[in-house]
């Protein structure tokens, strides 16, 4: 899911050695589909009628558990939008889903959990190994979209969000010899080819937790073709190419020992490497999908005019949310998400920030119900069949709680709405911080060092401690550091959790 940031989805994955499978005839495949067992849903289409018409970089477990979820729908409208996955580095999907024909295992976790086959992926490519087969997938007529979801760093940006072109792998992607070695490369030279054929662009959708992913993605293509001075290029790009924002949600977990003995239980087959995620899942595109447009939205797809207020929406009233019911769970002894919403007192007053603290810090947007929405997030936070650690969500509290919680304090201020519960969270970072460093545990975070030593000069002195918190540069900023009432409330927070007593504060 993201976490505008990770902390609500794990991306990552494990697969197994495919040498470990021992009886292919047991496989998943197409010629053993008729074998699952009756509780398994599969494909609702005919995949020897379906050609490939999207490219995807980066078919890890996240794309595999949401964007070819959503595509898997799409196909039986559209049996011309199934998708040729390419992996940048790692041959690890294709040794595990080439035998199976691209086909593979979606558990969807919730009180009664679900499997289903998708079907979507007719072909996985490992880039350095097969360079002229991805760009004939690039060069292809059928082709119409292409997405991605290769993690922020993937994407070589600068700190400011620009293309990196210091980066040795941009430079060598701009120097142009050998394949390409960076998204934005292949982007590039695959769009040239099109245009030099005189084919029609595709639109392209980054699908990574980074704000404004599609304009971000555009801007550094362009740069790309730039820097290599093909203006011609360049301009083509600017006035042709669409690159839609997007925005993502599905808490994925790893796959591992358990999900796969699970899976090969309730399949009746052995897959190589099955996914699994929260039953709820989210996908809001930018409305530039032209012709595509209904088949997106009737595959459940969000398009909308306003990705960025979808945005807002998860960064503040999930995430604010989540980093809150982590600093606070963990000083109550909770270890878990779930644990920490099976406390009433926790549930309740998590519930009341959102509603009518958060909530109220942001704008309407159109087709999203941010009351529904908050009824979405509380019902994931109290899945059980999601173990979520607190201590894992506690992590680069100094980049996240500006962007969760203090930009909808400073707002609330200004509006002159209380900012008590606003203050919980952020003073429960601070005790957070505190006992962390006072018995020498590791502090996740950038500036780790120098919290460590922020945390190990409190005394436990409300006034003092909250005092040497709010000096921290470029944290509580816009006045924040100075409001008397945000003071009082952090400091009032702050006793109570120290001396046991969140009973006075989770109100």
């Amino acid at each position: 899911m993201g976490d505008g940031g990770k902390d609500t989805g794990y991306h990552g994955s494990m697969a197994p050695s495919p040498a470990s499978i021992q009886d292919p005839a047991a496989r998943l495949s197409e010629a053993t589909l008729d074998q699952l067992g009756p509780e398994v849903l599969r494909p609702a289409y005919d995949r020897a009628a379906t050609r490939v018409g999207i490219v995807h970089f980066g078919p890890g477990a996240f794309h595999r558990a949401h964007q070819a979820f959503y595509v898997d729908r799409m196909l039986a409208v559209d049996p011309g939008l199934a998708i040729c996955g390419v992996s940048l580095n790692s041959d690890t999907v294709r040794e595990a889903l080439e035998p199976q024909e691209g086909l593979y295992s979606l558990t969807e976790r919730d009180a009664e959990p679900s499997i289903r086959v998708i079907g979507a992926i007719r072909q996985v490519l490992t880039a350095p190994r097969a360079p002229q087969a991805v760009f004939d997938r690039l060069t292809a007529p059928d082709l119409r979209v292409v997405t991605s979801t290769v993690t922020e760093k993937g994407y070589h940006l600068t700190a400011g969000g620009e293309l990196d072109l210091t980066h040795e792998a941009v430079r060598h992607d701009v120097a142009g010899e050998g394949a390409p070695r960076t998204l934005a490369g292949w982007l590039a030279e695959g769009l040239r080819r099109r245009r030099a054929a005189g084919l029609a662009p595709p639109v392209v959708i980054s699908c990574d937790n980074l704000s404004g992913n599609g304009a971000k993605l555009g801007r550094s293509v362009l740069r790309l073709a730039q820097a290599r001075g093909e203006t011609d290029l360049a301009a083509w790009i600017a006035g042709e190419v669409s690159f839609p924002d997007s925005m993502v949600d599905s808490i994925t977990p790893a796959t591992d020992d358990v999900l796969r003995a699970e899976a090969a239980a309730r399949l009746g087959l052995v897959d190589a490497w099955p996914i699994q995620r929260e039953r709820f899942t989210q996908w809001v595109v930018a409305d530039e999908l032209g012709p595509l447009s209904g088949v997106f939205a009737g595959a459940g797809v969000t398009l909308t005019g306003d990705v960025a207020g979808f945005e807002r929406a998860k960064l503040r009233l999930l995430n604010g949310s989540h980093s809150t019911l982590a600093y606070v769970g963990l000083a109550l002894g909770c270890e878990s998400v779930f644990e920490a919403m099976s406390a009433p007192i926790l549930a309740g007053f998590v519930e009341r920030l959102a509603r009518e603290d958060l909530a109220a810090s942001l704008e309407p947007t159109p087709g999203l119900d941010l009351q529904a929405y908050v009824g979405d997030v509380l019902g994931r936070f109290r899945n059980p069949a999601i173990v979520h650690r607190l201590a894992q969500i506690a992590g680069d509290g100094s980049q996240k709680l500006p962007i969760r919680l203090l930009a909808a304090t400073r707002e609330a201020l200004a509006a002159g709405r209380p900012v008590a519960r606003l203050a919980v969270g952020v003073a429960a970072w601070m005790q957070f911080v505190r006992r962390q460093a006072h018995v020498g545990a590791a502090i996740v975070d950038p500036r780790a060092d120098e919290l460590a030593d922020l945390g190990g000069a409190c005394s436990g002195d409300p006034a003092a401690d909250v005092g040497r918190f709010l000096g921290l540069a470029g944290m509580f900023e816009g006045g924040l550091a100075t409001a008397p009432a945000y003071r009082a409330a952090l400091e009032a927070a702050y006793a109570a959790l120290g001396e046991g007593r969140p009973e006075a504060v989770l109100v």
